[in-house]
Protein backbone atom coordinates (compact mmCIF):
# COMPACT_ATOMS: atom_id res chain seq x y z
CA UNK A 1 0.00 0.00 0.00
CA UNK A 2 1.44 3.43 -0.93
CA UNK A 3 2.15 5.71 1.95
CA UNK A 4 -0.66 8.22 2.47
CA UNK A 5 0.30 11.67 3.74
CA UNK A 6 -1.16 12.70 7.06
CA UNK A 7 -3.37 15.67 7.83
CA UNK A 8 -5.05 16.86 11.04
CA UNK A 9 -8.27 15.15 12.07
CA UNK A 10 -11.23 17.55 11.92
CA UNK A 11 -12.65 18.61 15.29
CA UNK A 12 -15.62 20.84 16.02
CA UNK A 13 -13.95 23.14 18.55
CA UNK A 14 -13.13 26.10 16.31
CA UNK A 15 -15.87 28.77 16.60
CA UNK A 16 -17.04 29.89 13.19
CA UNK A 17 -15.97 26.66 11.48
CA UNK A 18 -18.42 24.47 9.60
CA UNK A 19 -18.08 21.51 12.03
CA UNK A 20 -18.68 23.84 14.99
CA UNK A 21 -21.87 25.14 13.37
CA UNK A 22 -23.13 21.59 12.87
CA UNK A 23 -22.64 20.74 16.54
CA UNK A 24 -23.89 24.08 17.89
CA UNK A 25 -26.72 24.79 15.45
CA UNK A 26 -27.68 21.85 13.24
CA UNK A 27 -27.91 19.24 15.97
CA UNK A 28 -30.18 21.37 18.21
CA UNK A 29 -32.36 22.09 15.15
CA UNK A 30 -32.63 18.39 14.43
CA UNK A 31 -33.62 17.65 18.04
CA UNK A 32 -36.41 20.23 17.75
CA UNK A 33 -37.59 18.77 14.43
CA UNK A 34 -37.64 15.24 15.82
CA UNK A 35 -39.42 16.37 19.01
CA UNK A 36 -42.29 17.71 16.89
CA UNK A 37 -42.39 14.88 14.35
CA UNK A 38 -44.31 12.45 16.59
CA UNK A 39 -46.44 12.74 19.74
CA UNK A 40 -43.65 11.51 21.95
CA UNK A 41 -44.38 11.21 25.66
CA UNK A 42 -42.86 13.01 28.66
CA UNK A 43 -40.05 10.47 29.11
CA UNK A 44 -38.88 10.95 25.53
CA UNK A 45 -39.15 14.74 25.83
CA UNK A 46 -36.97 14.63 28.94
CA UNK A 47 -34.43 12.43 27.16
CA UNK A 48 -34.34 14.79 24.17
CA UNK A 49 -33.90 17.78 26.48
CA UNK A 50 -31.04 16.00 28.22
CA UNK A 51 -29.38 15.22 24.89
CA UNK A 52 -29.73 18.85 23.82
CA UNK A 53 -28.03 20.02 27.02
CA UNK A 54 -25.32 17.39 26.71
CA UNK A 55 -24.38 18.00 23.10
CA UNK A 56 -24.32 21.79 23.34
CA UNK A 57 -22.87 22.41 26.80
CA UNK A 58 -21.96 19.04 28.31
CA UNK A 59 -19.72 16.09 27.63
CA UNK A 60 -19.99 12.77 25.85
CA UNK A 61 -21.85 10.38 28.15
CA UNK A 62 -21.05 6.65 28.27
CA UNK A 63 -23.68 4.08 27.35
CA UNK A 64 -25.43 2.21 30.16
CA UNK A 65 -24.19 -1.26 30.95
CA UNK A 66 -27.31 -2.85 29.47
CA UNK A 67 -27.06 -1.07 26.10
CA UNK A 68 -27.18 -3.66 23.31
CA UNK A 69 -24.31 -2.05 21.42
CA UNK A 70 -22.11 -0.87 24.29
CA UNK A 71 -19.25 -3.23 23.45
CA UNK A 72 -19.31 -2.15 19.81
CA UNK A 73 -19.17 1.55 20.69
CA UNK A 74 -16.46 0.91 23.26
CA UNK A 75 -14.40 -0.64 20.47
CA UNK A 76 -15.28 2.31 18.21
CA UNK A 77 -13.80 4.85 20.65
CA UNK A 78 -16.35 5.52 23.38
CA UNK A 79 -13.93 4.43 26.09
CA UNK A 80 -11.53 7.09 24.80
CA UNK A 81 -13.98 9.95 24.28
CA UNK A 82 -16.46 9.59 27.16
CA UNK A 83 -16.17 12.60 29.44
CA UNK A 84 -14.83 14.90 26.72
CA UNK A 85 -16.66 17.85 25.27
CA UNK A 86 -18.47 16.94 22.06
CA UNK A 87 -16.48 19.73 20.41
CA UNK A 88 -13.13 18.19 21.36
CA UNK A 89 -13.75 14.78 19.84
CA UNK A 90 -13.25 14.00 16.14
CA UNK A 91 -16.14 15.54 14.26
CA UNK A 92 -17.04 12.33 12.43
CA UNK A 93 -17.20 10.49 15.75
CA UNK A 94 -19.25 13.11 17.59
CA UNK A 95 -21.77 13.38 14.74
CA UNK A 96 -22.25 9.61 14.62
CA UNK A 97 -22.62 9.29 18.38
CA UNK A 98 -25.15 12.14 18.40
CA UNK A 99 -27.45 10.18 16.11
CA UNK A 100 -26.99 7.01 18.11
CA UNK A 101 -28.02 8.89 21.27
CA UNK A 102 -30.93 10.58 19.50
CA UNK A 103 -32.37 7.20 18.56
CA UNK A 104 -31.99 6.05 22.15
CA UNK A 105 -33.78 9.16 23.43
CA UNK A 106 -36.90 8.46 21.35
CA UNK A 107 -37.01 4.77 22.27
CA UNK A 108 -35.90 3.38 18.93
CA UNK A 109 -33.80 0.62 20.45
CA UNK A 110 -36.63 -0.38 22.85
CA UNK A 111 -38.06 -2.42 24.29
CA UNK A 112 -41.34 -0.57 24.11
CA UNK A 113 -43.98 0.68 21.65
CA UNK A 114 -41.57 3.08 19.92
CA UNK A 115 -39.01 0.40 19.19
CA UNK A 116 -37.98 0.52 15.53
CA UNK A 117 -39.93 3.70 14.72
CA UNK A 118 -37.75 5.89 12.51
CA UNK A 119 -37.86 9.44 13.97
CA UNK A 120 -36.91 10.86 10.57
CA UNK A 121 -39.59 9.02 8.58
CA UNK A 122 -42.03 11.96 8.25
CA UNK A 123 -39.29 14.09 6.65
CA UNK A 124 -38.27 11.28 4.31
CA UNK A 125 -41.80 10.55 3.15
CA UNK A 126 -42.65 14.21 2.63
CA UNK A 127 -39.71 14.52 0.28
CA UNK A 128 -40.31 11.22 -1.49
CA UNK A 129 -43.96 12.09 -2.16
CA UNK A 130 -43.29 15.68 -3.21
CA UNK A 131 -44.25 17.15 -6.62
CA UNK A 132 -40.53 17.62 -7.31
CA UNK A 133 -40.12 13.84 -7.28
CA UNK A 134 -42.94 13.56 -9.82
CA UNK A 135 -41.18 16.06 -12.05
CA UNK A 136 -37.87 14.22 -11.80
CA UNK A 137 -39.47 10.87 -12.64
CA UNK A 138 -41.38 12.37 -15.57
CA UNK A 139 -38.09 13.68 -16.99
CA UNK A 140 -36.99 10.08 -17.56
CA UNK A 141 -39.46 9.80 -20.44
CA UNK A 142 -37.53 12.37 -22.46
CA UNK A 143 -34.15 10.64 -22.31
CA UNK A 144 -32.73 9.13 -25.45
CA UNK A 145 -30.72 5.92 -25.27
CA UNK A 146 -27.55 7.90 -25.90
CA UNK A 147 -28.28 10.25 -23.00
CA UNK A 148 -29.13 7.65 -20.38
CA UNK A 149 -25.63 6.77 -19.12
CA UNK A 150 -24.63 10.35 -18.40
CA UNK A 151 -28.05 11.53 -17.23
CA UNK A 152 -28.52 8.71 -14.73
CA UNK A 153 -24.97 8.98 -13.42
CA UNK A 154 -25.38 12.71 -12.91
CA UNK A 155 -28.82 12.19 -11.43
CA UNK A 156 -27.25 9.95 -8.80
CA UNK A 157 -24.43 12.46 -8.26
CA UNK A 158 -26.58 15.57 -7.86
CA UNK A 159 -29.35 13.78 -6.02
CA UNK A 160 -27.18 14.23 -2.94
CA UNK A 161 -28.31 17.86 -2.81
CA UNK A 162 -31.58 16.53 -1.42
CA UNK A 163 -29.84 15.61 1.87
CA UNK A 164 -32.38 16.46 4.57
CA UNK A 165 -29.83 17.23 7.28
CA UNK A 166 -28.19 19.73 4.96
CA UNK A 167 -31.56 21.31 4.16
CA UNK A 168 -32.47 21.79 7.81
CA UNK A 169 -29.45 24.02 8.36
CA UNK A 170 -29.70 25.94 5.06
CA UNK A 171 -33.41 26.72 4.98
CA UNK A 172 -34.01 30.34 4.09
CA UNK A 173 -30.51 30.97 2.79
CA UNK A 174 -31.53 31.21 -0.85
CA UNK A 175 -31.50 28.97 -3.89
CA UNK A 176 -28.32 27.25 -4.95
CA UNK A 177 -26.79 27.73 -8.37
CA UNK A 178 -29.00 25.63 -10.69
CA UNK A 179 -26.09 24.60 -12.93
CA UNK A 180 -22.94 24.12 -10.85
CA UNK A 181 -19.88 22.45 -12.31
CA UNK A 182 -17.82 19.47 -11.32
CA UNK A 183 -14.55 20.14 -9.54
CA UNK A 184 -13.29 16.72 -10.67
CA UNK A 185 -14.70 14.40 -13.31
CA UNK A 186 -13.35 10.86 -13.69
CA UNK A 187 -16.54 9.57 -15.29
CA UNK A 188 -14.68 8.04 -18.25
CA UNK A 189 -12.65 5.92 -15.84
CA UNK A 190 -15.86 4.91 -14.09
CA UNK A 191 -17.48 3.72 -17.31
CA UNK A 192 -14.30 1.85 -18.30
CA UNK A 193 -14.79 -0.32 -15.21
CA UNK A 194 -18.35 -1.14 -16.34
CA UNK A 195 -17.94 -2.39 -19.92
CA UNK A 196 -21.00 -2.81 -22.20
CA UNK A 197 -20.94 -6.58 -21.65
CA UNK A 198 -20.04 -6.75 -17.98
CA UNK A 199 -20.83 -9.60 -15.62
CA UNK A 200 -19.24 -8.26 -12.45
CA UNK A 201 -20.73 -7.03 -9.21
CA UNK A 202 -21.28 -3.36 -8.47
CA UNK A 203 -21.43 -2.36 -4.81
CA UNK A 204 -23.13 0.98 -4.18
CA UNK A 205 -22.69 2.39 -0.68
CA UNK A 206 -25.81 4.52 -0.41
CA UNK A 207 -26.12 7.78 1.44
CA UNK A 208 -29.53 9.42 1.67
CA UNK A 209 -33.09 8.21 1.24
CA UNK A 210 -35.90 9.97 -0.62
CA UNK A 211 -35.07 11.95 -3.71
CA UNK A 212 -31.43 10.86 -3.60
CA UNK A 213 -32.11 7.15 -3.29
CA UNK A 214 -34.49 7.20 -6.26
CA UNK A 215 -31.75 8.15 -8.78
CA UNK A 216 -29.36 5.67 -7.15
CA UNK A 217 -31.91 2.92 -7.79
CA UNK A 218 -32.53 4.17 -11.32
CA UNK A 219 -28.81 3.97 -12.05
CA UNK A 220 -28.64 0.38 -10.76
CA UNK A 221 -31.71 -0.59 -12.79
CA UNK A 222 -30.17 0.93 -15.91
CA UNK A 223 -26.86 -0.89 -15.44
CA UNK A 224 -28.59 -4.21 -14.81
CA UNK A 225 -30.91 -3.81 -17.78
CA UNK A 226 -28.06 -2.86 -20.13
CA UNK A 227 -25.88 -5.73 -18.97
CA UNK A 228 -23.14 -3.43 -17.69
CA UNK A 229 -23.18 -5.41 -14.44
CA UNK A 230 -24.38 -8.88 -13.55
CA UNK A 231 -25.26 -8.13 -9.95
CA UNK A 232 -25.66 -5.12 -7.64
CA UNK A 233 -25.30 -4.91 -3.87
CA UNK A 234 -26.81 -1.83 -2.24
CA UNK A 235 -25.17 -1.05 1.10
CA UNK A 236 -27.55 0.79 3.42
CA UNK A 237 -27.64 1.72 7.10
CA UNK A 238 -28.70 -0.81 9.75
CA UNK A 239 -30.75 1.88 11.51
CA UNK A 240 -31.75 5.52 10.93
CA UNK A 241 -28.69 7.73 10.79
CA UNK A 242 -27.79 11.33 9.89
CA UNK A 243 -31.46 12.33 9.43
CA UNK A 244 -31.90 11.02 5.92
CA UNK A 245 -29.53 8.08 5.45
CA UNK A 246 -31.16 5.13 3.69
CA UNK A 247 -32.37 2.02 5.52
CA UNK A 248 -34.18 -1.07 4.23
CA UNK A 249 -37.54 0.61 4.87
CA UNK A 250 -36.42 3.60 2.79
CA UNK A 251 -35.44 1.33 -0.11
CA UNK A 252 -38.89 -0.26 0.00
CA UNK A 253 -40.56 3.17 0.09
CA UNK A 254 -38.53 4.28 -2.92
CA UNK A 255 -39.38 1.08 -4.77
CA UNK A 256 -43.05 1.65 -3.99
CA UNK A 257 -42.75 5.15 -5.42
CA UNK A 258 -41.24 3.84 -8.64
CA UNK A 259 -43.67 0.95 -9.14
CA UNK A 260 -46.56 3.35 -8.55
CA UNK A 261 -45.30 5.88 -11.09
CA UNK A 262 -45.92 6.10 -14.83
CA UNK A 263 -43.93 5.84 -18.01
CA UNK A 264 -40.25 4.97 -17.90
CA UNK A 265 -40.12 5.22 -14.10
CA UNK A 266 -42.51 2.31 -13.56
CA UNK A 267 -40.49 0.18 -15.98
CA UNK A 268 -37.38 0.83 -13.91
CA UNK A 269 -39.38 -0.05 -10.81
CA UNK A 270 -40.33 -3.40 -12.32
CA UNK A 271 -36.72 -4.11 -13.25
CA UNK A 272 -35.64 -3.45 -9.65
CA UNK A 273 -38.47 -5.53 -8.20
CA UNK A 274 -37.52 -8.46 -10.43
CA UNK A 275 -33.83 -8.04 -9.65
CA UNK A 276 -34.48 -8.16 -5.91
CA UNK A 277 -36.63 -11.25 -6.17
CA UNK A 278 -34.09 -13.19 -8.27
CA UNK A 279 -31.01 -12.02 -6.34
CA UNK A 280 -29.40 -9.78 -8.95
CA UNK A 281 -29.99 -6.87 -6.54
CA UNK A 282 -29.43 -7.43 -2.83
CA UNK A 283 -29.36 -5.21 0.23
CA UNK A 284 -26.57 -5.18 2.81
CA UNK A 285 -26.81 -3.46 6.19
CA UNK A 286 -23.43 -4.12 7.78
CA UNK A 287 -23.00 -2.63 11.29
CA UNK A 288 -19.90 -0.78 10.07
CA UNK A 289 -22.12 1.28 7.75
CA UNK A 290 -23.12 3.29 10.83
CA UNK A 291 -19.68 3.33 12.46
CA UNK A 292 -17.94 6.61 13.39
CA UNK A 293 -14.77 5.44 11.64
CA UNK A 294 -13.08 5.78 8.24
CA UNK A 295 -13.26 2.96 5.73
CA UNK A 296 -9.56 2.36 6.29
CA UNK A 297 -10.69 0.71 9.55
CA UNK A 298 -13.36 -1.54 8.02
CA UNK A 299 -13.56 -5.09 9.42
CA UNK A 300 -12.22 -8.06 7.53
CA UNK A 301 -15.53 -9.51 6.36
CA UNK A 302 -16.57 -6.23 4.73
CA UNK A 303 -13.12 -5.76 3.23
CA UNK A 304 -13.26 -9.23 1.69
CA UNK A 305 -16.72 -8.57 0.28
CA UNK A 306 -15.80 -5.26 -1.36
CA UNK A 307 -12.58 -6.77 -2.74
CA UNK A 308 -14.66 -8.98 -5.04
CA UNK A 309 -16.57 -6.10 -6.66
CA UNK A 310 -15.77 -4.84 -10.15
CA UNK A 311 -16.42 -1.39 -8.69
CA UNK A 312 -17.63 0.10 -5.42
CA UNK A 313 -19.46 3.41 -5.77
CA UNK A 314 -19.34 5.49 -2.59
CA UNK A 315 -22.16 8.00 -2.49
CA UNK A 316 -22.45 11.31 -0.69
CA UNK A 317 -20.54 13.64 1.55
CA UNK A 318 -20.43 11.54 4.72
CA UNK A 319 -19.22 8.46 2.88
CA UNK A 320 -16.56 10.55 1.14
CA UNK A 321 -15.32 11.72 4.53
CA UNK A 322 -15.13 8.09 5.62
CA UNK A 323 -13.45 7.04 2.38
CA UNK A 324 -10.57 9.53 2.39
CA UNK A 325 -10.47 10.17 6.15
CA UNK A 326 -12.16 13.09 7.88
CA UNK A 327 -9.06 15.27 7.82
CA UNK A 328 -8.01 18.71 6.65
CA UNK A 329 -6.22 17.48 3.56
CA UNK A 330 -4.47 19.84 1.22
CA UNK A 331 -7.00 19.86 -1.67
CA UNK A 332 -4.37 18.74 -4.16
CA UNK A 333 -3.55 15.58 -2.17
CA UNK A 334 -3.94 12.74 -4.70
CA UNK A 335 -7.22 10.86 -4.36
CA UNK A 336 -5.40 7.62 -5.20
CA UNK A 337 -3.10 8.07 -2.19
CA UNK A 338 -5.84 8.57 0.38
CA UNK A 339 -7.91 5.67 -0.99
CA UNK A 340 -5.01 3.22 -1.34
CA UNK A 341 -6.42 1.32 1.67
CA UNK A 342 -9.63 0.43 -0.19
CA UNK A 343 -9.73 -3.24 -1.22
CA UNK A 344 -10.76 -2.73 -4.86
CA UNK A 345 -11.64 -0.16 -7.52
CA UNK A 346 -13.64 2.67 -5.98
CA UNK A 347 -15.56 5.68 -7.27
CA UNK A 348 -16.80 8.63 -5.22
CA UNK A 349 -19.97 10.48 -6.28
CA UNK A 350 -20.27 13.45 -3.99
CA UNK A 351 -21.87 16.87 -3.69
CA UNK A 352 -19.57 19.02 -1.56
CA UNK A 353 -21.07 19.81 1.86
CA UNK A 354 -18.07 19.71 4.21
CA UNK A 355 -14.46 20.87 4.31
CA UNK A 356 -12.86 17.57 3.29
CA UNK A 357 -11.53 17.50 -0.27
CA UNK A 358 -8.77 15.70 -2.16
CA UNK A 359 -7.75 15.15 -5.74
CA UNK A 360 -8.08 18.68 -7.13
CA UNK A 361 -5.64 20.09 -9.65
CA UNK A 362 -4.02 23.36 -8.52
CA UNK A 363 -5.75 25.53 -11.15
CA UNK A 364 -9.20 24.27 -10.15
CA UNK A 365 -8.55 24.95 -6.48
CA UNK A 366 -7.21 28.44 -7.23
CA UNK A 367 -10.24 29.30 -9.37
CA UNK A 368 -12.68 28.11 -6.69
CA UNK A 369 -10.94 30.07 -3.93
CA UNK A 370 -10.77 33.20 -6.07
CA UNK A 371 -14.47 33.02 -6.86
CA UNK A 372 -15.88 31.92 -3.49
CA UNK A 373 -13.23 31.91 -0.78
CA UNK A 374 -13.77 28.61 1.07
CA UNK A 375 -17.56 28.55 0.66
CA UNK A 376 -17.25 26.18 -2.29
CA UNK A 377 -16.34 23.38 0.11
CA UNK A 378 -19.60 23.36 2.09
CA UNK A 379 -22.35 25.03 0.05
CA UNK A 380 -23.57 22.00 -1.90
CA UNK A 381 -23.15 23.83 -5.22
CA UNK A 382 -20.16 21.81 -6.48
CA UNK A 383 -19.66 18.11 -6.97
CA UNK A 384 -17.08 15.53 -7.97
CA UNK A 385 -16.70 12.15 -9.61
CA UNK A 386 -13.38 10.62 -8.53
CA UNK A 387 -12.16 7.12 -9.37
CA UNK A 388 -9.29 5.00 -8.19
CA UNK A 389 -8.87 1.93 -10.39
Amino acid sequence: MPHSPSAPVILGNEPGSFPHSVLAERHPAIIRQVRDAFPYGPAQHRALDALLASCTKGVVEPLPAEAHDRDRWEAWGLAQYAGRSWYDTPWLWSESYFYRQLLDAVGYFGPGPWQGVDPFRPFKLAELDSPQTDEELAALDGLSADDQDRALLHGSLWGNRADLGFRLSTAGTGTADPAPGLVADDSESLWSLLPPSGAGTLCLIADNAGRELIPDLLLLAHLLERGRIGRAVLHIKPYPYYVSDATTADVLDALRRLTGARGTAVEYGRILWSAMTDGRLSLRAHPFSAAPLPYADMPGDLRAELATAALTVVKGDLNYRRLVGDRLWTPTTPFADVTAHFPGPVAALRTLKSDVITGLDPDTEAALVAAEGQRWRTGGTHALIQVRT
